[in-house]
């Protein structure tokens, strides 16, 4: 197990800057110059990463989900086109990289099928993320652990006995693992971060938080209680098109969450009891010291 993780240049871990996650996911659709705003609304806001999702669609697309008709912006198209439509190739993914490096923020994805892990280790990301869906998905741990890289897992829609699972296959070494709970958008009463404590003690690695919430509050509460990263979705417009879009950030309040989130490392402080210097004057000026014998004889 260990305490703390060295993802890129960062290290995660408890003590250390929150490593925040700008989630862009697919709500770049398909748009490389998307993609490189959001970056940039990722690092204007200090993020220090940006994720993207990869997928091999007619490997990771249901079989029972594939001739559905969708309506798209690009017109009446089956979901497994759809899904092609939204991928990234090579030369893309290698733009964008070159994009998040010159903006000084760290870049990597979700693999949903084996495929996407070799994909991403050709690009050379310096970590893999799991989705919440990929949970189960063994096969995939298995080439993600033989990748020698760091883990982030999501743990939404996920049983303990399942997590247990993953964590087996995907060992702790270099595992940061984060609370979830994958319903778009989320309800507060959905949220349950007092898992954060439950997953601290189950598995003694470093321990953030995923949400979908439409607000920061959650997120923010998260790292008071001990979230050592935090990975929002985010959007240019909540209004475009896409599935994660409306339970995204919008550039601005994803800018005011990290902010909120700095504010909260510094007032956690370190725990030790002890006079602050804001406090000499009024101590001087307002403290009594008493001695409850004397004043008794």
């Amino acid at each position: 197990m260990a305490e703390w993780v060295k993802i890129g240049e960062q290290i995660v871990g408890r003590r250390r800057p929150t490593y925040v996650i700008a989630e862009i996911g697919i709500n770049h659709n398909g748009d490389v110059a998307i993609a490189k705003e959001l970056i940039d609304v990722a690092a204007a806001a200090g993020a220090q990463a940006v994720k993207f999702q990869k997928r091999t669609p007619h490997i990771s697309t249901p079989e029972d989900m594939r001739h559905t008709i969708r309506q798209t912006p690009w017109g009446e198209m089956t979901y497994l086109d759809y899904r092609y439509r939204v991928e990234l190739e090579r030369d893309q993914y290698a733009e964008i990289a070159d994009h998040a490096d010159a903006r000084g923020v760290d870049w990597f994805a979700s693999p949903w099928d084996v495929p996407s892990v070799e994909f991403l280790e050709d690009l050379d990301v310096s970590c893999h993320k799991v989705a919440s869906a990929s949970v189960t998905d063994l096969e995939m741990l298995v080439a993600l652990r033989a990748t020698g890289k760091p883990i982030i897992l999501s743990t939404g829609m996920s049983t303990l006995e399942e997590i247990d699972r993953a964590v087996e296959v995907l060992g702790t070494e270099q595992l940061v693992m984060l609370h979830a709970t994958s319903t778009y958008p989320l309800p507060a009463e959905e949220a349950n971060l007092r898992v954060i404590h439950t997953l601290q003690e189950r598995y003694g690695v470093p321990i953030g938080y995923s949400g979908h919430e439409p607000g920061l509050e959650i997120s923010v509460a998260a790292v008071a209680l001990g979230a050592v990263a935090v990975e929002r979705h985010v959007t240019l417009d909540r209004e475009m098109w896409g599935s994660d879009q409306a339970a995204s950030l919008e550039p601005q309040p994803f800018i005011d969450l990290v902010r909120d989130i700095r504010v909260v490392e510094r007032a956690l402080g370190d725990g030790v009891k002890k006079i602050m210097p804001g406090e000499l004057k009024p101590m001087a000026r307002l403290r009594r010291h008493t001695d409850p014998v004397s004043a008794a004889s």
